[in-house]
């Protein structure tokens, strides 16, 4: 695998309307109706991703499809993206070259920015099956997949049993199914034997110190983010780049975190009246907070040497809820061989082993050994400060029964 040379696909359009998606509504998310995909290959003639863009306001991250060659030919899709022309063209090519789409994954329960890019993806290719992963929910509706455009008589759910499953000569796989009372949390995991590959959703990340070039496609989001305060100019250079994806990875990670503080009200319109862009592209000049100057303290730790790691809100509020079911799944998961993994968001792919994997969750763990990676050096563990923000909102849910305390109990 390539990591450095990945080729990206030349079909790349720059006509606006080839980046519209007209269901935007439907995920009301940054960049709303117009997203640009990047195609990549991944492993030559064999594994390809395509990212697109998604995030609250300018806080944007990759979102990311996986599409694998098949060995009798034809194509499996992991957790597709919003179908647009742009990026059908791209899977359409891969289609002349390597067969049709044959299998769509869903490889989650509840996960809105994934699952309603399904049915209209799998309306792009009619003969695909399309395998979903089991307890299907969403919030704060929880919606029949046909309101989705899921095709009702090509959907079902993946075989509990993944040597039942119609690719398992080439794919095993393993659910993560944790009930959280109104709903499921679910992650499936997909082992792609022959290149030693895992894909993952949402389960395990990697924050790379630059920007992807999915985010590069238009820096202003970057841009945005590297200003200290209203009052300063916006200035396109790679160094404002890289320090506006930092920040923007940090608010991802932990909504709120310990680097960062809110401005008054008054503070905030004071500094409009003397912003230097009023316009509705920079928020009318409203940029109610301020980063310490430790911020970058912060993103060092989450950075720590490019390892994986479990995504905080997961950590707190979702996996504490059935540890040992948890560690169950990862034990299993790390059975497999693999060399990389693919996740849905963030960097891609990363470079890792089991033993890394299995390590991540450690934190479920009663008396969690010391983390270490492939290399057998320590892991720095992520800031106990920056996880304040979630934990007050864990127990705000808890006080108000939205959600309940974690099992401690593996």
């Amino acid at each position: 695998m390539n990591t450095k040379g990945r080729k990206e696909q030349s079909a790349q359009s720059n006509n606006p309307s080839d980046w519209s998606w007209k269901f935007w509504f439907a995920v009301p998310f940054y960049p709303y109706g117009k997203r640009r995909t990047l195609c990549r290959e991944i492993v030559k003639d064999t594994i390809w991703t395509f990212d697109q863009l998604h995030g609250i306001l300018y806080t944007i991250v990759p979102i990311r499809m996986t599409i694998v060659k098949l060995e009798a030919g034809g194509l499996l899709v992991y957790a597709p993206v919003a179908p647009t022309t742009e990026c059908i063209r791209m899977v359409n090519e891969l289609v002349a070259k390597h067969g049709d789409v044959k299998y769509i994954i869903l490889p989650t329960s509840s996960g809105l920015e994934h699952k309603v890019f399904v049915g209209p993806f799998a309306r792009c290719f009619g003969r695909a099956q399309v395998f979903i992963a089991p307890h299907q929910w969403s919030f704060p509706f929880n919606l029949p997949l046909s309101w989705l455009g899921f095709p009702q008589k090509r959907t079902s759910l993946l075989p509990s049993d993944c040597t039942q499953a119609p690719f398992a000569a080439e794919f095993d796989y393993a659910v993560l199914d944790i009930n959280l009372g109104r709903g499921s949390f679910v992650e499936v995991a997909f082992f792609h034997k022959q290149t030693h590959t895992l894909l993952l959703t949402d389960s395990i990340l990697s924050v790379p110190d630059e920007p992807p070039a999915i985010v590069q496609l238009d820096p202003y989001p970057l841009l945005f983010h590297a200003r200290d305060n209203a009052l300063e100019v916006i200035e396109d250079n790679q160094a404002n780049r890289c320090k506006g994806w930092q920040r923007i990875s940090l608010f991802a990670i932990y909504f709120r975190p310990s680097a960062l503080e809110m401005i008054g009200l008054g503070q905030a319109l004071r500094d409009v009246l003397k912003a230097p862009d009023k316009s509705p592209k920079a928020y009318f000049g409203l940029f109610p907070f301020r980063w310490k100057e430790n911020w970058q303290y912060s993103f060092n730790a989450l950075r720590a040497q490019g390892r994986p790691f479990v995504a905080p809100i997961l950590q707190t509020l979702i996996l504490p809820q059935a540890p040992r079911q948890v560690l169950d799944w990862a034990d299993k998961v790390a059975t497999w061989d693999f060399q990389w993994i693919i996740s849905c968001h963030f960097d891609s792919p990363i470079k890792t082993d089991s033993r890394q994997f299995r390590s991540c969750f450690a934190f479920l763990e009663n008396n969690p050994q010391k983390s270490e990676n492939s290399s057998g050096s320590s892991t720095q563990p992520l800031l106990e400060e920056d996880f304040r923000f979630i934990r007050e909102l864990e127990a705000g849910l808890i006080r108000r029964g939205i959600a309940t305390p974690p099992n401690n109990k593996v």
